[in-house]
């Protein structure tokens, strides 16, 4: 048992409530170990990651951002993280554990699937994604290598990178994943919102689950990305007409065309023989939290934890013994069961049925305000699609927009500096009178000076985008980069005041 330098024995002391086990792996931070839950008797997976190594990629918010997010996620498709234990040293991140190995390793050994299995995958895959994006989380390295396997042949969401958290006004450029996996819009660095990205990655998923191939292979890497971004890949024969129908409307090299998870959700190969637990949304983190399972909390009960502080933890989201115990029963329980959360096959709704949802769903949609990003309902085929509608919209012409927008910069005493078309860092001291509106597309010299030279607490730095949208409308985007947030909040204010145009 090795602690980075520190011993077996202070490893022991931090994960007392685990018995360290055989290395599983060796990533870039560190290794997975296989480790057993002595309160519970059972087997998870134990990332430690080495503060030094993540220290020296610059990767320390992100690895504690992601980990702050994925502690909430709580869904039968995604690997369950259940507890962190910091030291010193190093980052003790607590996992379910999944013997039965990678997607990758079941399509290699058993070729193309039959239809009905792949299909059972591919829902699988479908539903832990949605509840990735309705989280502002995408994946962006989607591929059946990142696919485990449970006992059950249940598929679990893995490996998630360090780069994938959605925040308001930031769209996404770096290029991440395999690039067989890679969007077009990825590999050619251009931006992009996020879920898209990964719709692409599972159109390909579906193609190797029903091919036995990949749609986008080549050697030359020049070659691969020249079929990736013309969409050069052939459907074979023995594909069913609903299968032939989906992938081509996955793989569209447009993102703005592409289909979205909802629109998947209503597609009638998607739907068939589907499970009815995954028929419906999952609830989102704050409904989860208010149910407590009897039966284990009981089962908690007697291990010696006090019942009325057990609930309160659960109900908070507490991480100590008593819910890190309570929450591996509860997973090992729909483990073991006959299948997870009861799931039957949902019976099918008749086209006028269907048409009528639709109807009404759409209805709703209409009456709701610009931006609202609710996720209600209880039938996925009614579900319209969800808006990311990130920032202020606005008809007007591009140029008119950036001309409004840097005369608002100008009347607030903003600085900044052009980094694209349509595209700018910013920087607002309220305390400073020095920022006079001629520093407007300074060159890099005079901004980084102007950063250097204030060391005042109430600096907000923020950047301006503005993108085109599928409705024909232009998005413009504040992202606050640092700074407080209320100062940004008020400089939102006092910008959007200015603005004319939207």
């Amino acid at each position: 048992m090795e602690g980075s330098g520190r011993g077996g024995n202070s490893v022991e002391m931090f994960l007392r409530n685990y018995k360290l086990g055989k290395t599983l792996g060796i990533g870039s931070f560190g290794k997975v170990k296989i480790a057993e839950h002595t309160l519970t008797g059972h087997k998870v997976a134990i990332k430690i990651l080495n503060r030094r190594k993540i220290k020296n990629m610059e990767m320390e918010e992100k690895v504690r951002r992601e980990i702050k997010i994925l502690r909430l996620f709580m869904h039968p498709h995604i690997i369950r993280l259940y507890e962190v234990v910091e030291t010193p040293s190093d980052i003790y991140v607590v996992m379910e554990y999944v013997k039965s190995g990678e997607l990758f390793d079941y399509i290699v050994e058993k070729g193309r699937l039959h239809e009905d299995e792949a299909r059972n995958f591919f829902q699988q895959i479908i539903s832990g994604v949605e509840y990735c994006h309705r989280n502002m989380v995408v994946h962006r390295d989607l591929k059946p290598e990142n696919l485990l396997l449970d006992a059950k042949c249940n598929v679990k969401l893995a490996d998630f990178g360090l780069s994938n958290i959605m925040r308001d006004g930031h769209f996404l450029k770096t290029s991440c994943g395999s690039p067989n996996y890679a969007a077009p819009e990825v590999i050619s660095g251009k931006l992009y919102a996020g879920p898209e990205v990964d719709v692409w990655s599972c159109g390909v998923i579906l193609y190797a689950l029903l091919c036995g191939t990949l749609p986008f292979d080549d050697e030359n890497i020049p070659n691969l990305f020249k079929k990736i971004k013309g969409g050069i890949y052939t459907l074979p024969s023995h594909l069913s007409p609903g299968a032939r129908d989906l992938i081509p409307r996955l793989l569209v090299v447009d993102p703005m065309k592409r289909m979205t998870i909802p629109e998947i959700r209503m597609h009638p190969w998607f739907q068939a023989h589907l499970p009815r637990y995954l028929a419906v949304p999952p609830p989102d983190s704050l409904q989860q939290v208010k149910k407590t399972d009897e039966d284990i909390l009981t089962e908690v009960i007697k291990m010696g934890f006090d019942k009325d502080a057990l609930i309160e933890s659960l109900r908070n989201r507490v991480q100590n013994e008593g819910t890190v115990a309570y929450y591996l029963l509860l997973d090992n329980r729909f483990r073991n069961s006959n299948s997870y959360l009861g799931a039957e096959f949902q019976k099918p709704v008749d086209s006028h049925n269907r048409i009528n949802l639709n109807e009404a769903a759409a209805s709703a949609l209409a009456q709701r305000p610009t931006g609202y990003m609710d996720y209600q309902g209880t039938n996925m085929r009614g579900q319209v699609e969800r808006k990311w509608a990130l920032g202020l919209q606005s008809r007007a012409h591009p140029r008119e927009i950036m001309t409004e927008v840097l005369k608002a910069l100008q009347e607030l005493n903003v600085c900044w500096k052009k980094i694209g078309h349509y595209n700018m860092k910013c920087r607002w001291d309220p305390g400073s009178n020095g920022m006079q509106s001629n520093n407007y597309f300074g060159d890099e010299s005079t901004i980084v000076e102007a950063e250097s030279t204030s060391q005042s607490p109430n600096v907000v730095k923020f950047e301006v985008q503005l993108y085109k949208t599928r409705e024909e409308k232009y998005l413009l985007d504040l992202q606050r980069v640092n700074g407080p947030q209320f100062l940004f909040m008020e400089l939102c204010a006092a910008f959007l005041a200015q603005l004319r145009v939207l």
